[in-house]
């Protein structure tokens, strides 16, 4: 009988476990996708109230609109050849993170992006392109 209850308490708790393992990842899907296209406007409804971006070595906060208008100007001066996540997390807290490599025109990015939850479904917190 206590096998079985551990069984059943296993099987859940490894249900469990993959629903939010993929969760994680269909959140990130969309923003994947909008990267890979170098498309500031896929990109905007992820997007939080205030979003810090940072590339080229200048990070600053702004609302929603101008993050848009930044991430815009970045991908026109370096269109992507490639793009993908590497590596995917979450706190304790809920904050989602990713890390991924970012090829364009003018060299190669790590890329860092993290989400925090909102009323629905997470927004972009921070999105940084760090050039290698």
């Amino acid at each position: 009988m206590r096998r079985n209850v551990f069984r059943a308490c296993l099987l859940v708790w490894l249900g469990l476990l993959s629903i939010a393992s993929y969760a994680q990842s269909e959140t990130f899907g969309a923003v994947r996708g909008a990267i890979r296209n170098g498309s500031a406007q896929e990109l905007a409804p992820y997007l939080g109230a205030k979003v810090e971006v940072g590339y080229d070595g200048d990070k600053n906060s702004y609302s929603a609109a101008e993050a848009e208008s930044v991430l815009k100007n970045f991908f026109t001066k370096n269109p992507p050849a490639a793009f993908d996540f590497i590596h995917q997390g979450s706190s304790n807290e809920g904050t989602k993170y990713a890390i991924g490599k970012y090829t364009g025109k003018n060299g190669t990015y790590r890329v860092f992006v993290k989400m925090k939850p909102g009323s629905g479904s997470p927004t972009i917190d921070t999105i940084d392109f760090t050039q290698e």
